[in-house]
């Protein structure tokens, strides 16, 4: 795991590229300094007025860690990565909904726009396949998700998904496609993951025994995968470093 510490000349590389995210001022703190700490970072020691970054996950039962413990749900083990590398500031909400599609994230987006909410993470889709949503809805329902937390001023990062195979090779195409289209039109105003379930889809000893969702070994797998890009946007948020 790389060190949360930055080399002084690396500081001044992720501070300048903090200035072509949606939210951050370049010299401006970016959330009132009177905010409250919520409760939920209350007990890390962080004085009133502490400036805290949220980091809100979007998604359906992948996220919200179907058959496992609360613990070892994969948002989970991100928020104790960031605890581990000495980030008391940092504080992660699981909105995962088992079956949710991204017509139901794009109805929830908005519950997650609390003010110490700085970053949304979008993992949805799985079940827009499974439902028989088209392809259209599920890149016009994405795109608005998108759209709305970018307005409201939060930085995104969306993790792709894959379609099943036995839709056929067409649909799983078009659909790998959604996310492709995505990271281009979005370019520069988002973070994109190509795949959430990288490493872990098809790979027994790390899915449960219905084979779609992780197992804890698998929900550790995502974590690290999306934890590195994670960490960048928090400390874009921070002014180029957190913590104590």
């Amino acid at each position: 795991m790389t060190p949360r510490r930055f080399l002084p000349g690396l500081l001044l590389v992720v501070a300048a590229a903090a200035c072509s995210f949606q939210n951050v001022q370049c010299g401006l703190p970016s959330s009132p300094p009177d905010e409250p700490v919520p409760a939920e970072v209350a007990d890390r020691g962080l004085p009133a007025g502490a400036e805290v970054v949220g980091i809100g996950f979007l998604g359906d039962s992948l996220t919200a860690g179907f058959g496992l413990l609360t613990e070892e749900a994969y948002p989970a083990l991100i928020q104790q990565l960031f605890l581990d590398e000495g980030y008391p500031e940092v504080t992660v909400i699981n909105a995962g909904a088992s079956g949710d599609t991204t017509a139901g994230g794009l109805r929830r987006i908005e519950t997650l726009f609390e003010p110490h909410v700085r970053i949304i993470v979008v993992a949805l889709g799985g079940n827009d396949a499974l439902r028989g949503l088209t392809l259209t809805q599920t890149r016009e329902n994405l795109a608005a998700i998108i759209d709305k937390a970018l307005s409201a001023g939060r930085d995104v990062l969306v993790a792709g998904m894959q379609a099943p195979t036995n839709l056929g090779p067409d649909y799983q195409e078009g659909f790998r496609e959604i996310f492709l289209s995505l990271a281009g039109r979005y370019r520069g105003r988002i973070e994109m993951v190509p795949f959430l379930l990288e490493g872990v889809a098809g790979d027994p000893a790390l899915n449960q025994p219905d084979g779609i969702h992780p197992n804890a070994q698998g929900a550790r797998v995502i974590a690290d995968l999306l934890y590195p890009r994670l960490r960048v946007l928090v400390d874009l948020n921070l002014g180029g470093g957190g913590g104590a």
